[in-house]
């Protein structure tokens, strides 16, 4: 009987490096002959790709809720085509961002409460729970100007918005310290990385 595979999530406002630090933690898990699939969020199999494409397009305007169920639509897809199948199959899945992103963009950001997102993300996942999250801190003014001019419709809100975003996110990890392993995201790359093996440790070791 294969062994249950596991889940890890990176989370973080935009700007925090979370594409950086997958590619290299992904490649840094093969080097060790691990059996690594790394997805993005939204995103990951065709319908949510063209879901990101509509949602992230800033010609369009989208209203709170509309957002927050596109999400959950994308992500269920994911885990119906992807997430469960390949954790079943006893793979490592990393998966750059994930519910915890739409309880901090959704919930807070966009004031919709953090418990209502929870409740459509439980529905959209069917409970999937990560094995860990490896979360990217930086002051959200940091994050704005590693962004760049290239934003999206989401990177283009006002600095409240990730103010919010920010404090959720750290409250997430509070609240689940034993799963949210909180990482300096103005760490240099390589540091950074090493940081997020150590916080993998107990789970690569099973």
């Amino acid at each position: 009987m294969t062994a249950r595979g596991r889940l890890v999530t990176i989370e973080g406002i935009d700007g925090a490096g979370k594409t950086t630090l997958a590619g290299g933690l992904a490649a840094a898990l093969r080097e060790r002959g691990i059996d690594v699939l790394a997805l993005r969020e939204p995103g990951g199999v065709a319908l949510a790709e063209q879901i990101r494409a509509l949602v992230m397009d800033p010609a369009h305007a989208v209203a709170p809720r509309t957002e927050a169920l596109l999400y959950a639509a994308a992500r269920a897809e994911l885990v119906a085509e992807q997430l469960e199948p390949a954790i079943a199959a006893g793979r490592f899945v990393l998966l750059d961002r994930f519910v915890d992103s739409s309880l901090a963009y959704q919930g807070a950001g966009r004031e919709l409460g953090v418990q209502e997102i929870a409740r459509l993300n439980e529905f959209a996942t069917g409970g999937l729970r990560p094995d860990r999250t490896l979360l990217l801190v930086i002051d959200p003014a940091v994050g704005r100007a590693r962004r760049g001019e290239q934003a999206d419709r989401i990177e283009l809100e006002a600095d409240a918005f990730f103010a919010r975003i920010d404090a959720a996110y750290r409250s997430l990890a509070v609240a689940d310290p034993e799963r949210v392993r909180v990482l300096n995201a103005t760490l240099a790359p390589r540091e950074l990385l090493a940081a997020a093996v150590v916080e993998l440790a107990d789970l690569l070791a099973r």
